[in-house]
């Protein structure tokens, strides 16, 4: 497995430009898809940014399923939307690979195997009290160190001038000081208009047009659902106060959250922890746990859905909470394939996008401090061993499953011994 260390650093949509391949796709099969698809998901660790490189060894490099140029082009496309890069961009490419089928064979396999994992958790932690448990402390320094890494080389890629900083600092002093539900949203709605007034556009790119696996005409009806949905959920969750209201917050939280990976994590501890389905100490774990899985961290709202209080709770929660907080990726690749060649030409979208992306890690610089730190970090010795997990995970050769498990072991003995 090719280590962390070595993969490609990618940088945000509105710093690059890449031409489009126009080779058109070769098609295959849904079941060659999940097969694919399901290894990754058994074997990609470390988070988004590593899930990015695992895709580009197996599909461009190994199977040649696409080239460098329209692999580049897709990570654009998922870069630019709310919700999960990683597993996004494995939807396109089985969407390209096999149509409609090929993508959800692409989201299934690579998403079943750490969702599964995280069940089974969710399970164990149910039956037991979490909140003195020493290891459950130590998944929970794990946490801080993982979402400081995060914060770090997000804000390198997405913040490389003193005007985007500022914006990341501003969104982290509003994400402190708003903590309604949509607070998250409309920061990065501001950070929109802000880039699109105030930052120089992207460097402008002659992107070829590729002709899309999905048609104009179901590219507006998936984007019409995923706009209509965001009214009528709401709706049905005051009519319906449990299975709606889960559908109604998970799909929210997948719809809303621009940057995926670790900056959901603000979103769903609102969801979950302030309406009281999931107590703190049991939020945090099961972050903690996620991170020593593969496959992506979206797959934590099936622990959410499994250990939460509303019925139904178990497997069907699960499943309830995983496909609601994955259907807007579903309907916004399907939405945005077809036009993205044009979109991607927009200077204006260009800067919006830069925008939200530098208000983006001042959210998730907000979420590393509450809950993460407030709840984990008691004393001196708990930031020394966040700090020794920083630094292994920032070196590039400890894997993170290692820094997870070796901190739920320090935490178990610090309870013991102190």
């Amino acid at each position: 497995m090719q280590p962390a260390r070595s993969l490609r650093p990618l940088t945000p949509l509105a710093d690059t430009s890449i031409a489009t391949a126009s080779s058109p796709a070769q098609r295959g099969s849904a079941l060659e898809v999940l097969r694919v698809a399901t290894g990754l998901g058994l074997s990609s660790f470390g988070g988004p940014v590593a899930h990015l490189g695992y895709f580009r060894r197996e599909y461009v490099e190994r199977r040649k399923w696409l080239d460098e140029q329209t692999y580049a082009e897709l990570v654009g496309l998922c870069q630019s939307l709310p919700g999960p890069a990683s597993s996004q961009l494995g939807i396109a490419i089985g969407t390209r690979r096999a149509g409609g089928l090929g993508g959800l064979a692409a989201w299934v396999g690579f998403t079943l195997p750490s969702a599964i994992a995280l069940i089974i958790f969710a399970g164990i932690a149910s039956a037991v009290d979490l909140s003195q448990a020493g290891w459950v402390h130590g998944l929970k320094i794990a946490a801080v160190a993982v979402v400081a890494l995060a914060v770090y080389q997000m804000a390198k890629r997405l913040t490389p001038d003193w005007t985007r900083r500022a914006m990341a600092v501003a969104a982290t002093v509003a994400a402190l000081l708003l903590t309604t539900p949509f607070a998250q949203v409309a920061i990065i709605g501001v950070g929109a208009v802000v880039g699109l007034l105030i930052l120089a556009p992207p460097p402008s790119t002659s992107s070829s047009d590729e002709q899309s696996p999905i048609s104009r005409r179901v590219g507006l009806i998936a984007l019409a659902t995923f706009f209509a949905l965001l009214i009528v959920l709401p709706l049905a969750r005051a009519a319906d106060g449990q299975v709606a209201a889960m559908v109604d917050s998970f799909y929210r939280d997948g719809a809303l959250v621009f940057g995926g990976g670790h900056v959901v994590l603000p979103l769903l501890h609102t969801s979950v922890v302030d309406t009281g389905w999931v107590s703190n100490d049991q939020f945090l774990a099961g972050y903690g746990a996620a991170q020593a899985v593969p496959g992506p961290l979206f797959s934590f709202s099936a622990y959410l859905g499994a250990i939460q209080a509303p019925m139904p709770n178990g497997v069907p929660g699960a499943a309830i909470a995983l496909i609601a907080i994955y259907l807007p990726s579903f309907l916004l690749i399907f939405g945005t394939l077809p036009f993205w060649h044009w979109l991607r030409r927009s200077p204006s979208f260009g800067k919006a996008l830069a925008g939200t992306n530098a208000v983006v890690v001042g959210i998730l610089v907000a979420a590393l401090y509450t809950p993460i730190w407030t709840s984990a970090i008691t004393g001196v010795l708990d930031v020394a061993v966040a700090a020794v997990a920083l630094l292994a995970l920032m070196t590039g050769r400890v894997p993170p499953i290692v820094v997870v498990v070796a901190c739920a072991i320090v935490g178990e003995l610090m309870t013991l011994l102190i």
